[in-house]
């Protein structure tokens, strides 16, 4: 329990010397500038798979806040009906470009929590970010889509196969667990290549573990929040979605910050160990 608890005062001590609010509300910057890129290749691939703009509509209130769905639904709409080969290619550039803009600001604040500067060449730097970014891309389908649609599958199991509750309470806890796991294993990736430093794995576990956690919990709790307490829409009207994104990758920045930093804690204190 004291290590645990010399563990925070640690991380607590580097949030500040860091500034990890300030380093997470850089990243939420790019992934904010990410994320409308990223929907335009995903809603115009959706065409080509006879999917109406209804019923996308109705998937995207599903996963998101609907004061962020609220925004987006007049270019689904537009992206679902008309099939557009152009701007296919075009927003998968654009994306790329955009979206591993957003993981190289990681990449400096990773670099930040380890107190090391970059001498890795900006090609090879570039194309960590892109491969990372696909890797944050996964995790955060699995983050969003596994809890929602993980109940409609256990739901279609109990009523097809008629399994008991017990078994149902299993598979609803196994959902969260298998989340978990994959994005801790992603998150292992992203620290273990982001900085420019190596490190052991077992160095970077602790805090892979702890931000996929976090990752959950939060994500969680704020998705609660904005659907039962803050009405957004009606103190900042059509801008209530844009300031839900933006908390919310500032809040995910943040617990990718919080995790190199437990990571860059156990790394030192695993060296002074052996000396």
């Amino acid at each position: 329990m004291s290590t645990i608890i010399d563990y925070a005062k640690q991380v607590m001590k580097q949030f500040k010397e860091d500034n990890i609010p300030l380093l997470g509300a850089a990243q939420a910057y790019y992934y904010l500038l990410s994320v409308f890129p990223l929907l335009i290749v995903a809603f115009s691939v959706i065409p080509y798979f006879n999917i109406s703009g209804t019923e996308a509509i109705e998937f995207i209130h599903k996963v998101l806040p609907n004061e962020i769905a609220s925004i987006l639904e007049d270019n689904i709409i537009s992206l679902v009906e008309t099939p557009k080969g152009g701007l296919l290619i075009i927003g998968i550039v654009g994306a790329l470009w955009s979206a591993s803009n957003a993981m190289n600001a990681f990449i400096k604040a990773s670099n930040e929590a380890y107190e090391v500067e970059e001498t890795r060449h900006f090609l090879f730097v570039r194309s960590i970010a892109l491969l990372l970014t696909l890797g944050l891309i996964i995790s955060l389908v699995i983050a969003i889509l596994l809890p929602i649609f993980g109940t409609l599958i256990v739901d279609f199991l109990k009523s097809f196969f008629g399994i008991s509750a017990s078994l149902a309470f299993g598979l609803n806890i196994l959902r969260w667990v298998i989340a978990i796991v994959i994005i801790t294993f992603i998150l292992i990736l992203l620290y273990r290549f982001a900085p420019n430093k190596k490190m052991p794995i077992r160095h970077i576990i602790p805090g892979a573990l702890t931000a996929s956690i976090l990752w959950q919990l939060i994500s969680l709790g704020f998705s609660f929040y904005v659907g039962n307490f803050g009405n957004y829409s009606a103190t900042y009207g059509s801008l209530g979605g844009i300031i839900i994104l933006m908390i919310w990758f500032f809040l995910t920045g943040m617990i990718l910050m919080i995790g190199a930093e437990i990571n860059a804690i156990h790394h030192k204190r695993q060296i002074l160990d052996k000396v």
